[in-house]
């Protein structure tokens, strides 16, 4: 594995390591240690503070249509370099090597379409009530920001961030996972080639939970987003709140996916059980309470189970794996946790329940039937490859279930009846609902949720307005 990067931070327009001692990387599908990224200290934090300050007023004061160009230099790179960045990210997350690739070319688009937002960031003229008065709302950049970032999406939930604010003219400090921190890196790297200033991002790693009291409570930062637990999500939102920092939350889940008698189900099989055990069920919108009227029950559970047997575990450099291993041991647990709770309480696994071997963090596609709704798996955000399927009989008993948790954030139906589908988008409490396909996370479309999947969104031009500060100019002329 000596071709996987020592990862650095990179403060102020230098790599380098951090004043701690170096952490370990571990390949998910060898349990092989395969190498370490640079740990910060609260010195090191300090410097990217400074230098994201000074970078700050920097970036600033350069155009739109300026910034614009840095960031489709930046998505040119990452498409240029797609091949070497997807290898590194197999490695350290495990996902197979076509949904590396598409992870890294979806980056590049994330980056494109906030580098048309930097030059359409437009304010506007307010029709004065005197006619010698006039009033103008401009969007200056909020300041900098702290971005923390997951280890399930190394590339697409940082892009996001670090687009968005670069686009707005803010300058960045990205807290980047840990666990998987080199193709986090190279996403900066490209940013970096792309000629972007110094001190405008910055990349640090380290003791989560230090680097986040350190870098929300100071002064320097304006702006949080955070994608990750809806515990600790709430912890760093009261933190920043007691600042009056603005934030963005992006939190866990646990999506219904609603399949009606009139459905196509073929379609829907095809659909869910791919959405499913993407990434081996590690994503955020992920379906994963199932909810299939009755009379098309029996036809959904036969095709999915199949679906799900159909999968290929293995090691994602492998040619024809379509399922890599979980990202870490806890998962495993994790899994094999909610699985036991769910047959003890009167389950059934129709498929899967079981690790697979004892190298690497493997867990087999799995479907549970029968379980009743106190079971954990259906009350605590599974976030792995297990699939939940229940019958319902009535829309209103769907609805029901479907809203029934304090999770907010994706839904996913099908329907052939556009008067069901209509209800659907104003009956279901959740910030993304998506009927007969799987059309999330596209770079123009809002992306957050509601309830306890947190606030505020990460798409479309919805994302761009929390790293601005409204301005109102008045003036009688």
């Amino acid at each position: 594995m000596s071709d996987y990067p020592q990862t650095q931070l990179y403060i102020d327009g230098v790599w380098h390591d951090g004043s701690k001692e170096r952490l370990s990387i571990v390949n998910p599908a060898s349990d092989e240690i395969i190498g370490t990224v640079a740990n910060a200290g609260r010195d090191d934090l300090n410097e990217a503070l400074a230098a994201a300050s000074a970078g700050f007023n920097i970036w600033r004061e350069i155009s739109g249509f300026e910034r614009s160009k840095v960031l489709r230099n930046a998505a040119q790179l990452l498409r240029d370099r797609v091949e070497k960045i997807a290898r590194i990210l197999t490695l350290e997350q495990g996902k197979p090597l076509a949904e590396s690739r598409a992870e890294t070319l979806g980056a590049a688009d994330t980056i494109d379409w906030f580098a048309e937002e930097a030059r359409r960031a437009y304010g506007r003229v307010v029709p004065a009530r005197s006619p010698n008065v006039r009033q103008i709302v401009i969007k200056e950049p909020i300041g900098p920001v702290a971005a923390f970032s997951p280890w399930n999406f190394p590339l697409n939930q940082a892009v996001r961030k670090v687009s968005a604010g670069l686009a707005a003219g803010c300058s960045v400090i990205l807290k980047g996972p840990e666990e998987t921190p080199a193709s986090c890196a190279e996403l900066v790297r490209a940013f970096v080639d792309a000629g972007l200033p110094a001190g405008v991002l910055n990349l640090v790693y380290g003791v989560p939970a230090d680097i986040s009291n350190h870098l929300i409570a100071h002064p320097i930062i304006r702006k949080i987003s955070f994608t990750g637990s809806t515990p600790v999500g709430k912890q760093l939102a009261a933190l920043a709140g007691t600042h009056m920092k603005r934030v963005t939350m992006e939190l866990g889940g646990h999506a219904p996916a609603i399949v009606f008698d009139d459905a196509d189900v073929d379609l829907a099989v095809r659909i869910l059980a791919g959405a499913k055990f993407r990434n081996a069920g590690q994503v955020c919108v992920a379906p994963t309470r199932f909810l299939i009227q009755e009379k098309v029950y029996a036809k959904f559970l036969d095709g999915f189970v199949r679906a799900a047997e159909a999968i290929k575990v293995g090691n994602g450099l492998d040619a024809g794996v379509t399922m890599g291993p979980l990202a870490n041991g806890r998962r495993i647990g994790a899994m094999e946790a909610l699985t036991v709770d769910a047959v003890s309480r009167g389950g059934r696994i129709a498929t899967g329940g079981e690790r697979i071997g004892n190298r690497g963090n493997f867990y087999k596609p799995t479907v549970l039937t029968d379980v009743p709704l106190e079971a954990r798996v259906l009350n605590e955000e599974p976030f792995g490859p297990i699939a939940v399927v229940s019958p319902f009989s009535t829309y209103e008993a769907a609805i029901e279930e479907a809203n029934r948790l304090p999770y907010g954030l994706a839904a996913y139906a099908y329907t052939t009846s556009a008067k069901t589908s209509t209800a659907l988008g104003r009956d279901i409490q959740s910030g993304m609902v998506s009927v007969n396909h799987h059309g999330l996370a596209l770079p123009e479309l809002p992306f957050g949720g509601i309830k306890d999947s947190g606030y505020g969104s990460e798409g479309g031009t919805e994302a761009m307005d929390s790293y601005f500060n409204p301005k109102l100019v008045t003036e009688s002329v």
